[in-house]
């Protein structure tokens, strides 16, 4: 891997991202501001060209369409990027010729920003070596595990030697854990956490107890693997604190944040129906009765609480059964927390 790849991705540099939008949403690494050299369209009619008629017909092609005033607004919003952030470096997909271009614009105004060597292409396939690398790494993984609404996730963000996976994934893990915002695709996913993983320095890594996927997104097999021979440790909360949590995470703030409640309650219905395999028919039916007086009241404890009761808790102490073997301690938050900022090593045979 180039030491200087990594040292752009360790260091949060900001990069200016010249692909075209339709390159970009298929991906990109953390720090980077997508202002293209082409427009989806323009790459379009560039590319065609290149096919029909070469390189030189598709270089003219491209300066007529990025002339002008549309070439000066382009290399505005380059300079102004540059301006605010006077360390970024700049990439296309192979740090060729777009890149090229937008620098010697750059330049022309009075600006230099460093091509990174490679360019897109070269920055994943560094954030793929790194995801392969991290479930060798020696130093001990400790897993953070506990019931729904048990605030693992709170304790994590508390902690300098953790990764918070349901943040880089934009989803709480489970079959209510939609966001309101959007999930992002998997490349850019992988390559969030692998810069997670490049930047911790510390002697142990704390990860939440997750299945490999995480709403839509899958985690790497290999981390999975090494997450189920890791240690646990388990936080434990009270029934009634997990139940006012789950209603203000899952209910009062989206509400507060303008999800209208019929939308809300038809997204959890339909997570209702997609566990009714699990919950049984009955019971489907009796939390689904609960959660319509619940939006209809504004009170939602009862139908909250069926559903840890009914579903979640007993999924949890059927896992964590499995586990039993690996957990090295589990206490209150506070308890916990002191834990893991000790040392964060785990004892005995549940080392890796």
């Amino acid at each position: 891997m180039s030491a200087e790849l990594l040292a752009l991705l360790r260091c949060n540099t900001p990069f200016l991202d010249l692909r075209a939008p339709v390159e970009c949403a298929r991906g990109t690494v953390p720090g980077a501001v997508n202002l293209p050299l082409l427009t989806d369209a323009e790459r379009e009619r560039i590319g065609i060209t290149y096919k029909q008629q070469g390189h030189d017909a598709a270089v003219k092609v491209g300066h007529r369409l990025v002339s002008g005033e549309v070439r000066a607004a382009r290399v505005e919003s380059w300079v102004e990027f540059a301006r605010a952030n006077p360390d970024a470096w700049m990439f296309c997909w192979r740090g060729g010729e777009r890149s090229a271009i937008a620098q010697q614009w750059l330049a022309d105004a009075g600006l230099h920003l460093p091509r990174v060597a490679g360019g897109f292409k070269a920055l994943r396939q560094t954030c793929l070596a790194l995801l392969a690398r991290a479930p060798d790494d020696r130093k001990p993984w400790v897993i953070l595990s506990g019931r729904t609404g048990s605030g693992k996730t709170e304790l994590l963000q508390t902690l300098p030697n953790a990764i918070d996976l349901e943040g880089l994934a934009r989803h709480r893990g489970s079959a209510f854990g939609a966001r309101n915002e959007l999930q992002p695709p998997p490349v850019t996913f992988e390559n969030l956490l692998a810069v997670a993983w490049l930047q911790q320095q510390h002697s142990t890594l704390v990860l939440e107890d997750e299945s490999r996927t995480i709403g839509r997104l899958a985690l790497p097999e290999t981390w999975h693997q090494r997450m189920q021979q890791s240690s646990v440790v388990v936080l434990e909360t009270p029934f009634e604190a997990r139940c006012a949590k789950i209603v203000r995470e899952y209910v009062d703030e989206p509400l507060a944040a303008g999800i209208d409640p019929t939308t809300l309650q038809a997204r959890y219905t339909d997570a209702l129906r997609r566990i009714e395999r699990r919950l049984g028919g009955l019971r489907r039916a009796q939390i689904q009765a609960a959660l319509n007086a619940g939006f209809a009241a504004g009170r939602h404890e009862h139908w909250v609480g069926l559903l840890l009761e009914w579903y979640y808790d007993p999924m949890y102490d059927h896992q964590l059964a499995d586990k039993r073997a690996r957990v090295q301690m589990q206490g209150t938050a506070d308890a916990v927390s002191a834990f893991l900022l000790a040392d964060g090593s785990p004892r005995g045979s549940a080392l890796h």
